[in-house]
């Protein structure tokens, strides 16, 4: 197997911010001077490429939106670590979390993420099972006899 990351995470060349989305956290480091979209998945303790890792270019797609909003995209390399819930909404906290890194890279780019939706937290998640129900919501079928 390949050596993935070519690039060192330090203090003086790289930007830190955190998302979070559904069950899904991930911590992004926006990497100057490099190139490479990078994983680190906290279940299997790989990395691996981020196109093969989402597996969808629509997921993809939604990772590199803060990045042509701010058209910053080929500036930096990108290194995330993931950990809970499912790719997609992996995809879309390492979407929150380069947009935090980019507000840290530059704060002017605040209004632009801001109007977007990408630095509001996305809060909806999995609603519990309740005692007495099949689900969260649905109900057992009610017989006569």
């Amino acid at each position: 197997m390949a050596i993935v990351r070519n690039f060192k995470v330090l203090e003086d060349n790289s930007y830190h911010g955190v998302g979070k989305r559904k069950d899904s956290v991930a911590r992004v480091w926006l990497v100057k001077n490099s190139s490479g979209f990078i994983v680190k998945s906290k279940d299997s303790q790989k990395e691996s490429d981020m196109r093969e890792y989402l597996q969808r270019d629509s997921s993809f797609a939604k990772v590199l939106i803060p990045l042509n909003l701010t058209n910053t995209n080929g500036k930096f390399g990108v290194y995330a670590i993931v950990n809970g819930g499912g790719l997609s909404a992996q995809a879309e906290a390492i979407m929150y979390g380069i947009a935090r890194a980019l507000v840290s890279y530059n704060p002017n780019f605040r209004t632009t993420l801001k109007r977007a939706g990408l630095l509001k937290v996305d809060a909806r998640i999995k609603e519990r099972k309740k005692y007495g129900k099949m689900g969260a919501r649905a109900k057992f079928r009610w017989s006569k006899r």
